[in-house]
Order: C-alpha cells, then sequence, then structure tokens
C-alpha cells in the first residue's frame, strides 16, 4: 500500500497550485490571474531578473528560463500576487533572502536557500500583516538567522513538503511577548522533514499552529517550543531524538497587556517518538484555549505515523527535480 500523499495534481498544469494548499494557507492563489514573467538573468537586479518580477505590481506567475545561483545584496521583497515557482529549473538563492511585507496571496515553490549573511537575515521573512501565503517545496539551510520567520500579525500560512538542514533557530513563529496583535496569527506546516536542525521547529509564540505528518530528527536543544500563550497541535508526526531527548519545550513569558507570565499549549495525537524522543506528559494535554483544525479547514491529508514514512519524506520534501507543467493560460 503506497503512502496518501497531499497534492497528488498540483503538478498538472502549472497553475494547478492555485487555492490548493492545505491548511491555513488554503486560500493563496499566487498570480493565478496574471501573466508569466519569465526569470532570464541570474543577475540580481535588472530587465529579467527575479527582483524586477517581485517588485512589479500586477498578478505575476514568475517561472525560471534559467538554472544557478542568484546572489541577493540585498533582500528580495515580493509583492502581492506573485508566484515564485522554481519547477523546471534548479534556482538556489542565497546571501540575503525573501522579505513578504504587508503583502497577501504569495506562492513560493521549488527553491533553494543557502548561506545567508548578516544581522536579522532570514531565509524567508514574512512580516508584517501578510496573509495567505504557501511555500511548497524549498531546501532552506544556513541562515544567520532564522530559515522562515512568521512574524508582526501575519497569518494563513502554511508551509509544506520543505526540507530544513544545518541551522540554528529554525522558524520562529511570533515576534516577541510585546506583539500581542500576533495572536492572530495561523500557521500549518505538513510534510515538513527538520533534519538536524538545532531548535525552533518552530517556536511558537501567540499564534495556532497545525504540525501534521513532519519529520524532526536529531535537534540539538528541543523539537517544538511553546511560548506565551501559543496552541500548538502535533498530529502524527515522528521526533526521532539524537543526544537530546526532549520533544517539547515550553518556555514562559508575560505578554505585554497581561500580568501574569503563561508559556502555551501543545497538544500530541498519534505522534511517533524515537530513539528515546519524550512525549507530551498528561499535564501538557489542557485543553483550555486550544484551537482545533476543523474549526478553520474542513480536511487535511494525513495518514499514520510509521516508520516507512520517514523515507518518503526523506525523497519528497525541498527542492525537486520536476519538469515545469504546462500553462493553458497564455
Amino acid at each position: 500500500m503506497g503512502s496518501v500523499l497531499p497534492y497528488s495534481d498540483v503538478d498538472s498544469t502549472l497553475r494547478a497550485m492555485a487555492g490548493r494548499a492545505e491548511g491555513f494557507g488554503y486560500l493563496a492563489i499566487g498570480g493565478l490571474n496574471g501573466p508569466l514573467y519569465s526569470v532570464t538573468t541570474l543577475s540580481d537586479d535588472g530587465p529579467g531578473s527575479l527582483r524586477e518580477g517581485c517588485r512589479r505590481k500586477e498578478p505575476l506567475w514568475i517561472v525560471f528560463a534559467v538554472s544557478g545561483t542568484i546572489h541577493l545584496s540585498s533582500y528580495l521583497s515580493v509583492s502581492s500576487y506573485k508566484t515564485v515557482d522554481g519547477r523546471g529549473q534548479r534556482i538556489k538563492l542565497t546571501g540575503k533572502g525573501l522579505r513578504l511585507k504587508e503583502c497577501e496571496h504569495i506562492i513560493i515553490c521549488n527553491l533553494e536557500f543557502e548561506g545567508g549573511r548578516g544581522h536579522d537575515v532570514d531565509g524567508i521573512q514574512i512580516k508584517p500583516n501578510s496573509r495567505h501565503i504557501w511555500i511548497d517545496r524549498c531546501s532552506l539551510r544556513d541562515y544567520d538567522d532564522g530559515l522562515i520567520d512568521i512574524t508582526r500579525q501575519s497569518t494563513d500560512i502554511t508551509v509544506s513538503r520543505c526540507y530544513f538542514a544545518q541551522h540554528d533557530k529554525t522558524m520562529l513563529i511570533g515576534a516577541d511577548p510585546s506583539h500581542v496583535g500576533d495572536r492572530c496569527i495561523r500557521v500549518t506546516i505538513h510534510h515538513c522533514f527538520f533534519d538536524g536542525t538545532r531548535q525552533r521547529q518552530p517556536r511558537v509564540r501567540f499564534g495556532k499552529v497545525h504540525l501534521y505528518n513532519n519529520y524532526t530528527r536529531n535537534w540539538g536543544i528541543y523539537a517544538v517550543c511553546a511560548s506565551v500563550e501559543s496552541q500548538i497541535y502535533s498530529q502524527c508526526n515522528i521526533y526521532e531524538a539524537g543526544t537530546k531527548k526532549k520533544t517539547f519545550e515550553f518556555y514562559t513569558e508575560k505578554a505585554a497587556d497581561k500580568e501574569e507570565h503563561k508559556s502555551g499549549f501543545i497538544i500530541s495525537e498519534g505522534d511517533m517518538f524515537l530513539n528515546g524522543a519524550q512525549p507530551c506528559s498528561p499535564i501538557e494535554y489542557k485543553e483550555e484555549s486550544m484551537f482545533h483544525p476543523s474549526e478553520y479547514y474542513p480536511t487535511w491529508t494525513m495518514e499514520t505515523a510509521a516508520d516507512s514514512f520517514r523515507e518518503i519524506l526523506q525523497l519528497c520534501t525541498g527542492w525537486q527535480s520536476i519538469s515545469r507543467p504546462v500553462d493553458h493560460i497564455q
């Protein structure tokens, strides 16, 4: 019996991805209603560059006519209604990362992010006030700050089939205890592979996060952290410990508009714990103020956590050598 994986038909045509994310990012349509924009140069800026396409105001479905490395000298800002679609080529972004700032309806697919340098440099930085975002099949490693950070009231985001490696502070959701507006944050992370990243797979403040069918192994401090008022629903994930066995961490912080210090909540349901990884203790299964994903989206493609599933996630996460689908909208 083969695995039941999501998105079996999103590569049938170029724009079949639009509106097809599972989870909180399900509304993201990217550049569905815009023309194709072809990246024809690996230059950081100028005609035919990725930066030129991303800054344009109109909807665009951005594809690549070249493969190789684009060295970003500064953050590359992506404006609303854009798909950055790396299928059919192998594009690596380095130096800096993508910034999704006050934008909506973004799809980022099949890219590599490696070697981002500088203070506060993330692979993909989503802040502030951005929404309806889907990040799919990206490989991210070795940045000076985060690989994907979601903060400052950015919400309705799905991260799927991504590969994370060679990194310390992997994914931060919720900026700090003073940003109480981050209570609106909603993120789904599924079918991702966190391969030896040290911490923050993810770390969450305030927001609601649904984790399902991810594989996290050999972390350095903890796997998942619930801090102030966060709600994390961990469902059918595989947690395989290395030397550090603590799967779930709870950090206590004080929200700026509250008197008492609080941590967050984690519900672990159907998770698999390997090599001595510690499951949640019963006291951590607090039902109070805990969301259930079905309140927000009716279905998601999930299977039981099993040994065989680890092999599948190692193959189907991150950048994929696949051809670019045909575009039926010319």
